[in-house]
């Protein structure tokens, strides 16, 4: 969890920011109403080599976790077990082989 977070709070912080304040903000509905921002969340994060490597280990425990945001858009509350074997899949990820750019970099591109 640590460098999937540290990573999107350091690279995407005003598109977590949104995101999260529109879920908050859109109990039921959250899944359309905040989709666009979803996207720009996910555009933000899909290049980076560590999500990708943590994106491709954790994939089935993703893939669950978004299930039950699916099928549980009223009270996403009711996934925290999912979030949480993500969040632990995550923390187990090598990421030795990642190469980090450094926020300075990123903007160069």
């Amino acid at each position: 969890m640590q460098a999937a977070m540290d990573i999107t709070a350091k690279y995407c912080h005003k598109e977590m920011e949104a995101y999260g304040s529109c879920v908050a903000s859109n109990p039921s509905t959250w899944q359309q109403t905040c989709h666009e921002l979803k996207i720009k969340v996910a555009q933000c994060t899909s290049s980076h080599p560590v999500i990708q490597k943590i994106r491709q280990d954790c994939s089935k425990e993703f893939v669950e976790f978004e299930r039950c945001l699916r099928e549980n858009q009223d009270k996403p509350a009711s996934c925290s077990p999912h979030v949480a074997r993500f969040l632990g899949c995550a923390e187990t990820v090598d990421l030795s082989g990642c190469q980090t750019p450094q926020p300075h970099e990123v903007w160069k591109a």
